[in-house]
């Protein structure tokens, strides 16, 4: 099959969405497929390019087999609501423009969280009369409302009604939780359509091992128990209340935070680091994809933090299953949903409740001084990962596509 896959964040950016199009387009020419790539010069979440790169109209590159197009785009960083808005129409343009000079295909996949990717994978669709598939990894416009960033009124509404278009014009649709199924059909989409194929690990980069000792004794790990958070510094996380737990806890020496990556709220969250006079935290400066097995694995909790609200409970943060390859026990602090479900059917961590430092800190400190529940929570999670195998997903994400499309599956 040849596939055209349009989204705004690619390798060798390091967040989920950009993390699991590689892994799944490298598998898809594994495979024998035929994979491009439409996206932008890589810069997310500062908005600074990455070395060696440029924001220019053209750009083409093959990374693992997987045929790389970037197109020039208004680069802000992760943040404000109109700026980044600007950012995702930029590239929506930019690769409906570029479309013509792309090689043929036989189906268009668009994917979000924010959907003008798709958006624009439709109209390219539409140019080229080629089936749409809509990848579904978040229910945006609502996450924005639900998280503070624009309130509901005239644009939120325009919004929906192009986020419902999507959905309907889709030959496919593909979710990455059983969740968003369910509202999806809820809201009048033919669920037949719906293919969920859950987020997952590539476990090839993700294995069991000894702690990297350089990487202790650069971050003033030794001889501590290290509770890490590794992803987005986003509006939807509640980080502050990690920050606040750390507080609680600043005077266990034996205790450290590591806080690794960028994003929106991370100038704010560190200016906060400050008042609160946290010598237990560090944050470490967002990192080569090559290097985050390694940051995993100086943890002995990995935290997986989300605010409390009820967008929230249909989400299943792609970080539990890189921890469940690792081997490293998880801290879960989110609404009861489908993660919270998942993780207690697993056995591979505990939860608190979301937005609760207290609760948070108690747990830290009854986990480091429980070795038992650490080695259960450890051995589950090497005997589940092979489940969320990245490869073995994204075979079946292709099977799912062809089979809604009516192509051979592979």
């Amino acid at each position: 099959m040849k596939i055209l896959f349009v989204t705004d964040n690619f390798y060798p950016e390091t967040n989920a969405p950009a993390s699991r199009t590689y892994e799944h387009a490298r598998v898809w020419v594994e495979a024998g497929h035929s994979v491009t790539v439409v996206t932008t010069a890589p810069n997310f979440p500062e908005g600074k390019l990455f070395a060696g790169y440029h924001n220019r109209w053209w750009q083409r590159e093959t990374i693992s087999g997987i045929d790389v197009v970037r197109v020039k785009t208004y680069i802000t960083a992760n943040e404000g609501f109109i700026k980044r808005t600007l950012d995702y129409v930029s590239f929506m343009l930019a690769a409906i423009v570029a479309s013509p000079l792309l090689p043929r295909c036989d189906v268009v996949i668009g994917t979000s969280p924010q959907f003008f990717a798709a958006l624009g994978a439709r109209i390219i669709a539409m140019m080229r009369r080629r089936p749409f598939v809509f990848e579904l990894r978040d229910l945006w416009p609502q996450s924005i409302v639900e998280v503070g960033a624009l309130r509901s009124g005239f644009v939120i509404r325009m919004l929906e009604a192009l986020e419902m278009y999507l959905y309907r014009s889709a030959c496919a649709v593909i979710s990455v939780t059983h969740s968003f199924k369910r509202e999806l059909a809820e809201r009048g989409i033919d669920a037949r359509k719906i293919e969920v194929v859950q987020n997952g690990v590539d476990l090839t980069r993700f294995t069991p091992g000894p702690r990297d000792a350089q990487l202790v004794d650069e971050l003033g790990l030794t001889g501590r128990f290290v509770v890490g958070y590794l992803g987005t510094h986003g509006m939807a996380h509640g980080l502050d209340k990690v920050l606040e737990a750390a507080a609680l806890l600043r005077h266990r020496s034996d205790i450290a935070f590591i806080m690794v990556g960028a994003g929106a709220e991370k100038r704010a969250l560190e200016r906060r680091a400050q008042e609160l006079a946290l010598t237990n935290l560090s944050f470490v400066a967002r990192q080569p994809r090559e290097r985050m097995p390694a940051l995993l694995g100086l943890c002995d909790l990995c935290l997986v933090p989300l605010r409390d609200l009820a967008l929230f409970r249909s989400v299943l943060p792609s970080k539990i299953f890189e921890a469940m390859a690792m081997g490293t026990p998880i801290l879960a602090s989110l609404p009861r949903g489908e993660a919270t479900g998942l993780l207690e059917k697993l056995g591979t961590g505990e939860i608190v409740a979301p937005e609760d430092p207290a609760a948070l800190a108690a747990a830290i400190v009854r986990l480091a001084a429980d070795p038992a529940s650490l080695e259960r929570f450890r051995t589950n999670a090497v005997r589940v990962a092979g489940d969320f195998d990245r490869s073995r997903l994204a075979r079946k994400m292709i099977d799912a596509i062809a089979r809604q499309i009516g192509q051979p599956e592979s």
